[in-house]
């Protein structure tokens, strides 16, 4: 464990307060960010009951979503596939995993197909969830979109939990009871598909001096190695990403002696990871572009963070422009990066303090899977 000091202009001599004024900002603007991001995606129709399923709302869209579907089958991203029909030329279409595309549309249609039983999206639904198995490397990874170019899309994409979407998705197609219309054949490609995804993410694991520790936001598509992305994404072990994969693999109904080792090296990992005493908040800054800065300050009885990235090797939080020079204090990096982007969060803290110790239970108290 360890504390880290202020990294900008507020200190910890804030008036109790003040503090939780500040942090009340902090997290409506998290909450503002969070519903913007949802506002036009599939996901926002998902508690609607089955009757809604039949309305003409529904049928309208559905209609949009279809509307959207590339060629090859998948959605691209940060785009709203539900309010009005795409009126472009659908072969500049560029599906993609990236941010909830694809699994999010293809969630509706099966959902819309379980209900009304119309074909049509039965067939959306099926041309989508091929151009997910087509997208999967031989080795069991998916890259960030298919096909993926010559760039940093093409690695192995555990950024912004691409792969783990993937795989919680094609899961739900071979078990889930809103899939039940799927054909054997593509529920078992889907399972196998899943399992060559298991293994992709064992491999992936860092080592360092022979230790597991985490996982990477992405990595080489051909050797598993940590490799960057953009500028201001290093190869580094990411805080925010591993939390997401030790959870699926703390989901698996039988861990193999593998997945229990990776599980564990993770869990200790998080733990040696863990940034105490401090806190982070989006200040008024009359000399900021936008009048509002982001800081960290010092808190003794703030709840744990991590950072998005450490480096490989030293484990020390990284911070980084668009210049790609890393830093290590946040204050270091520009305003433009330092307010426009998630460096810390409390990602694996419901892992370690809820889900991991039942899963431990579970599984200390099973026989040893062979």
């Amino acid at each position: 464990m360890r504390s880290w000091l202020p990294q900008g202009g507020v200190g910890a001599k804030n008036p109790p307060r003040m503090k939780r004024l500040l942090h009340a900002v902090w997290l409506v603007a998290l909450s503002t960010a969070t519903t913007l991001a949802a506002a036009g995606r599939p996901s926002q129709f998902s508690n609607r009951p089955d009757s809604w399923f039949t309305s003409e709302e529904a049928r309208r869209v559905a209609a949009n979503i279809l509307s959207f579907q590339s060629e090859l089958g998948g959605w691209p991203k940060n785009t709203d596939t539900t309010s009005a029909p795409f009126a472009g030329d659908r072969r500049a279409l560029k599906p993609t995993f990236d941010n909830g595309a694809t699994t999010d549309e293809l969630r509706f249609l099966a959902r819309l197909f379980k209900v009304t039983r119309n074909d049509r999206y039965r067939t959306a639904f099926e041309r989508g969830h091929d151009y997910i198995l087509q997208a999967q490397y031989p080795n069991g990874g998916w890259p960030q979109s298919h096909p993926s170019g010559p760039q940093y899309h093409r690695h192995i994409t555990f950024n912004d939990h691409a792969m783990i979407r993937l795989m919680e998705f094609l899961r739900e197609s071979y078990s889930s009871e809103d899939c039940a219309f799927l054909d054997p054949a593509r529920k078992q490609a889907a399972r196998a598909a899943f399992d060559r995804g298991v293994q992709c993410i064992l491999k992936c694991q860092i080592k360092i001096h022979g230790q597991p520790t985490a996982w990477c936001a992405q990595h080489d598509e051909k050797d598993f190695s940590p490799r960057p992305a953009r500028t201001y994404e290093l190869a580094s072990l990411s805080g925010a990403e591993s939390a997401g994969i030790v959870r699926l693999l703390m989901s698996l109904e039988r861990p193999s002696p593998e997945v229990v080792r990776a599980v564990e090296a993770a869990i200790a990992w998080f733990e040696s990871a863990k940034l105490t005493g401090i806190r982070v908040d989006l200040v008024p800054d009359d000399k900021a572009p936008k009048g509002k800065n982001k800081v960290v300050v010092n808190d003794p009885s703030a709840p744990p963070l991590w950072a998005r990235f450490y480096e490989i090797g030293s484990n020390r939080p990284l911070f980084v422009d668009r210049d790609g020079v890393p830093k290590y204090r946040l204050a270091e990096i520009g305003y433009e990066r330092r307010n426009g982007y998630a460096w810390h969060g409390d990602w694996p803290r419901t892992v370690l303090e809820k889900e991991y110790p039942a899963w431990q239970k579970k599984w200390a108290s099973q026989p040893a899977p062979r």
